[in-house]
């Protein structure tokens, strides 16, 4: 939509353009209009369950094997070719079925991520969510939220927006109501119109919604977008992983391939091309993506039954691998449920009255901590002080500000205009008319009091005005004149302490960023045991008088920073983040930068757009406890998927390395290309069921990161113990026919695959870890008697050319696989206890 026009309309203009006005639309009128004008979104890529089917299909793996099946079709192989068909289906469809579970959570989930706005409509203010807004609606705008629509502006109160999403400028854009002499379309001169896709960083207004949908200017310029995208430390590491694993099989391929050929004297090639295609395929993880995916979409369903809503799956991951955990104290330690405490003034019933006039903040939530203050003081009103307040009318106002640490109204009585301001007592008393040395000396003795014992306080102070002080109500901030101090209690949350407790236990440090005062950060800290002396405080002010030198040091010792501005917590995220994965919980739209830096980005319901925007994780409940609840998901997400990494890497690369050397040295195939396909899928049946499997709370205690020369060491020595029973197997069987050995050695390995599972699923002895899940126990019971019992049936002759073993062989392949158990056991416990001795 053009919004040209609209910038030299005149405010009364707009409302009888678009039929509405200061009550805004009647519910007859929104109806009618979204009928015509469909809901205010985007068209969303909504994934489909042919999406999803395609993806599969398109893995280089799937490739492969399409290429092994097509080659044997043309040998004449048709029931080959049939067969690796039908695995690449089995595969494709047991990892369609985990990934649209998956699509299906997501979808369950992305009902929490919805954003509202206060509109009028009616004459009446609602709360209405982004999708319901309407051209004629008239909405109302406040720092932290993102403009869901085009507006014509017809309130502007200090409003300052950040419009770097559409013209590149970094510096915010100072807001005005009046027409402008001339049309523009150009983004950055038209000063009246707020563009859908932008950000309020500054002031209050409202205004018309003009456009909505595909019709903003935001909706008709494809290359925008407002998702968080980020490369996680996990994603990472599993690139480096699949990289290492596919150059690893490749060259000992090419080995094969030209070693077969200068071996042996008449090689088939096209039998060969098929062996090596399949054995490139039984050793690729390709059961790592459903794995991944289904332990991801498993964690965040159980994290959305806590309240905690992951946006992007992979962060669960990294919210496991996080050592420090920096933190806000307001509604995540204390329970932001403010009540009045004391009022120390020689005026106390002028002081709570003015207090409560010194914001008409309307509690939307984009503001909790300063809405919580808001609510104490109304709901400490007397029934006279409520009427007394309703005689005053508001001029202009500067909501709250983390930079500013106060707020401000200018109201009218009568004649006089009065500028009233409220804030942390060191700022406004500095900004306050020189006391009495034994009244400040007094007040500020109060406060310290009142902050020793964790309870928070706001300094009132008022400035008297004959005619209008102008727009810039911030010039105005000095000579006021103190009308008194008010203390509120917010008591602790009691799942606050426990809490700490258990991140101490997993290994997380919990440091609080605040802009609270010194004395209550350290008070609460003390009282839920993160520090054991309430003086182990430092403030941003002091933080940046410090040496980079003596920064790193202080970051790394102290827990608590108090009086900290955004600008502070970004610097100490940087800091830390030198040495440790480091997640932020932040709300406002100051925190977006740090949010945006930050390993993991947590952010709570009623966070600013701009903080949610740049968020990983998203907390309904905010509370330290389901973020270390989150954080031990997360490590039970990653112990799963490092078992699955482990088994598959051992005895994968233990048979592919057995099955291609003892390839060279006889004159048939050790094992044929659909016995390697099928040991590849009943290996790989059960693993996928790990995702679910139970997890030592040892594998808990410490953060853990994705270290392939560490999966690479232990999977080389239970590798190397692997390869030498593949040996044991072939040795016993070789002197006998082609088809005993690869029937023999098929089973073999099917069974060690399976024990392995159980050995490596614990760092400590088997029988000691916790007790598998139901889901794995079952599907390695049906792996283990189809792999004994189809060598027996018309399917496995047929088919795979398998031969029945006899009772004497089939119980000596059991009692090779229960001895290799045993030693790997036995290498396991040794490396853990030797190499690895702080896991």
């Amino acid at each position: 939509m053009d919004f040209a026009p609209y910038t030299t309309k005149t405010v009364a203009a707009v409302f009888a353009e678009l039929a509405t006005g200061e009550a805004g639309l009647t519910d007859a009128q929104v109806a009618d209009r979204r009928q015509q004008y469909g809901p205010n979104q985007l068209h969303s890529l909504r994934v489909g369950w042919w999406q999803i089917l395609r993806r599969q299909l398109r893995s280089p793996f799937v490739y492969l094997l399409f290429g092994a099946a097509l080659l044997a079709l043309l040998l004449g192989r048709k029931v080959d070719g049939g067969m690796i068909l039908l695995f690449v289906g089995i595969n494709t469809g047991l990892g369609f079925f985990q990934e649209y579970r998956s699509e299906q959570t997501l979808k369950l989930l992305k009902k929490y991520l919805v954003s509202r706005y206060r509109v009028r409509r009616g004459g009446q203010d609602r709360s209405v969510v982004t999708a319901d807004l309407v051209p004629g609606d008239r909405l109302f705008l406040e720092p932290g939220g993102i403009l869901p629509a085009d507006l014509r502006l017809v309130e502007a109160a200090n409003l300052m927006v950040d419009e770097s999403a559409l013209t590149g400028e970094s510096a915010p854009v100072a807001k005005a109501i009046t027409p402008l002499s001339q049309p523009t379309s150009q983004i950055n001169e038209a000063q009246n119109i707020g563009f859908s896709g932008t950000t309020v960083v500054g002031g209050q207004g409202s205004g018309i919604v003009i456009a909505t949908g595909r019709q903003t200017n935001y909706g008709q310029i494809a290359r925008l977008t407002t998702e968080t995208t980020k490369v996680s430390s996990f994603e990472k590491q599993i690139s480096r992983f699949s990289k290492f694993t596919i150059i690893l099989v490749t060259l000992t391929l090419l080995f094969v391939v030209v070693a077969s050929v200068i071996l042996k004297e008449s090689p088939s090639l096209g039998e060969l091309a098929v062996f090596s295609i399949a054995l490139a395929v039984s050793v690729i993880p390709e059961a790592l993506p459903v794995v991944i995916t289904f332990s991801l979409s498993l964690g965040a369903f159980k994290l959305a039954k806590n309240h905690v809503v992951v946006k992007r799956l992979s962060a669960l991951e990294d919210l496991g691998g996080i050592e420090v955990l920096c933190s806000d104290k307001t509604g995540t330690l204390t329970q932001n449920k403010l009540t009045l405490d004391e009022i120390y003034a020689a005026d106390q019933p002028k002081t709570l009255l003015y207090a409560s006039l010194a914001s008409s903040n309307t509690g939307s939530g984009r503001n909790q901590s300063n809405n919580a203050f808001e609510q104490a003081i109304r709901a400490g009103l007397t029934v006279g002080q409520q009427r007394e307040a309703k005689k005053y009318q508001y001029v202009a106002e500067i909501p709250f500000d983390p930079l500013r640490k106060r707020t401000c109204a200018l109201v009218q009585n009568g004649g006089s205009l009065e500028l009233i301001v409220r804030g942390a007592p060191e700022d406004i008393l500095s900004a306050c008319q020189p006391l009495a040395a034994a009244k400040r000396k007094a007040a500020a003795a109060w406060v310290r009091q009142k902050g020793q014992a964790g309870i928070r306080t706001l300094a009132v102070a008022v400035k008297t005005f004959n005619q209008s002080p102008g727009s810039d109500l911030c010039c105005q901030e000095k000579n006021l004149r103190l009308l008194g101090l008010v203390s509120f209690v917010d008591p602790l949350k009691p799942s606050s302490k426990a809490a700490v407790l258990q991140a101490k236990q997993l290994g997380v440090r919990v440091k609080i960023l605040t802009g609270d005062s010194l004395e209550v950060a350290g008070s609460v800290a003390y009282q839920i045991g993160l520090v054991d002396s309430p003086g182990k405080v430092v403030t941003g002010a002091e933080l940046d008088r410090m040496s980079v030198a003596r920064q790193h040091q202080v970051v790394e010792e102290l827990d608590v920073f108090a009086r900290v501005s955004p600008a502070q917590k970004y610097r100490i995220l940087q800091l830390l983040q030198e040495k440790h994965e480091v997640g932020f919980l932040g709300e406002g739209i100051n925190d977006a930068p740090a949010l945006k830096i930050a390993n993991v980005a947590l952010v709570v319901q009623g966070a600013a757009d701009i903080a949610k925007e740049a968020a990983d994780i998203l907390l309904l409940k905010k509370s330290l406890r389901v973020i270390v609840d989150g954080i031990k998901e997360g490590r039970q997400v990653f112990a799963n998927t490092s078992k699955y990494i482990t088994a598959t890497l051992t005895s994968n690369f233990g048979n592919f390395f057995a099955v291609s050397f003892t390839s060279l040295v006889i004159d048939f195939l050790p094992m044929l290309p659909l016995q390697i396909l099928l040991l590849n899928l009943l290996s790989d049946f059960p693993m996928i069921a790990v995702a679910t499997d139970k997890v030592d709370q040892s594998a808990l205690k410490s953060p853990n990161r994705y270290d392939l020369k560490s999966f690479a060491l232990v999977a080389l020595l239970l590798g190397v113990v692997s390869t030498i029973f593949d040996f044991v197997y072939f040795g016993i069987f070789v002197r006998r026919s082609p088809a005993i050995l690869q029937t023999s050695w098929f089973i073999g390995s099917v069974l060690t695959e399976l024990l392995l599972l159980f050995s490596i699923r614990t760092k400590g002895f088997f029988l000691k870890a916790s007790r598998p899940s139901r889901i794995l126990l079952a599907l390695t019971g049906v792996a283990f008697l189809f792999t004994v019992l189809v060598p027996y049936t018309s399917l496995g002759d047929f088919l795979f050319h398998f031969t029945p073993p006899q009772v004497g062989s089939l119980l000596l392949i059991l009692g090779i696989a229960g001895v290799y158990f045993v030693l790997t056991e036995m290498v396991k416990l040794a490396y853990y206890h030797f190499f690895d001795p702080g896991k």
